[in-house]
């Protein structure tokens, strides 16, 4: 078995725990972390014989993937931290299994292949996340919401973590196949936090644990070119139009999402600011 517990966190995620769970057969533990799911979820948990923990959030810290690592005693050396739509290859469990085997690593960037309109990105903008690391080398950073978010579980935060950190390359299949309405509904709520983070933290301090990408995002969210930067960077310098129409939406969504962002800034700023009357 490879010595990783991978923890899944989920709310209502009936279509695609199933899928999940039945690739994670090859690691020696899987931890369910339900926020009250109203669906079939619990049920198919408890189908698979997985350990399923129940997360009730208080609008304040920790959220879910800290409420675990802070919380859970863990017996694996790795934890690994996936959502309900994305499947593991036998590939990627062959590299970790022998990566893991004899590294001096203390985390490792994963990569993945998203899905949009039913169909693999083999273009545009990569995505990466630092998701597998040692069990007490890392915690996903403090951010103070004071309840102004209804988002329970880190997405936009990133482990800060105290080692060295090498890459997984075989990536993960992350198949998001809830429609558009979902993938709009959910970057609403994104785009919401991240407006609301952009204006409570000075960026000119303590980003240094950030990477380069996500120092540059969060420097430039708030301009009126960032989202055509992000179209062109996507679609044309990384070849997204090389994925077709599904591509081109992809493409196209961010930078709606970029620009709901960007003006959700303005509106707060214009908001905060004294009148002149």
């Amino acid at each position: 078995m490879i010595p990783v517990t991978v923890v899944v966190p989920v709310k209502n995620e009936e279509e695609s725990i199933s899928k999940c769970l039945s690739a994670l057969q090859r690691f020696a533990k899987i931890i369910v972390v339900d926020s009250g799911s109203t669906d079939a979820t619990g049920k198919i948990v408890a189908d698979f014989g997985v350990e399923l923990m129940n997360f009730s959030w208080n609008g304040g810290y920790p959220k879910k993937r800290n409420w675990m690592l802070m919380n859970y005693n863990f017996i694996t050396p790795w934890v690994l931290f996936l959502d309900a739509d994305e499947i593991i290859p036998d590939e990627f469990c062959d590299e970790i299994e022998r990566v893991l085997a004899d590294t001096i690593q203390d985390g490792f960037w994963l990569n993945y292949t998203n899905y949009f309109l039913g169909k693999p990105l083999r273009f545009g903008v990569p995505q990466r996340k630092l998701a597998l690391f040692r069990v007490g080398s890392a915690y996903y950073e403090r951010i103070e919401e004071d309840r102004w978010s209804k988002l329970d579980m880190e997405v936009h935060e990133h482990p800060i973590l105290d080692g060295k950190v090498g890459e997984i390359y075989s990536k993960i299949d992350h198949q998001d196949f809830r429609g558009i309405e979902k993938f709009v509904d959910k970057h609403q709520d994104y785009a919401k936090w991240e407006a609301k983070r952009y204006l409570a933290i000075e960026w000119e301090k303590g980003v240094s644990h950030l990477t380069g990408r996500q120092k540059f995002k969060y420097r430039n969210i708030g301009r009126w070119w960032y989202p055509f930067f992000y179209f062109l960077y996507s679609y044309v310098i990384r070849f997204g139009f090389l994925d077709g129409g599904a591509g081109f939406a992809y493409a196209y969504y961010k930078c709606w999402y970029f620009f709901m962002t960007r003006d959700l800034i303005a509106e707060s700023r214009n908001a905060r600011a004294p009148s002149r009357a």
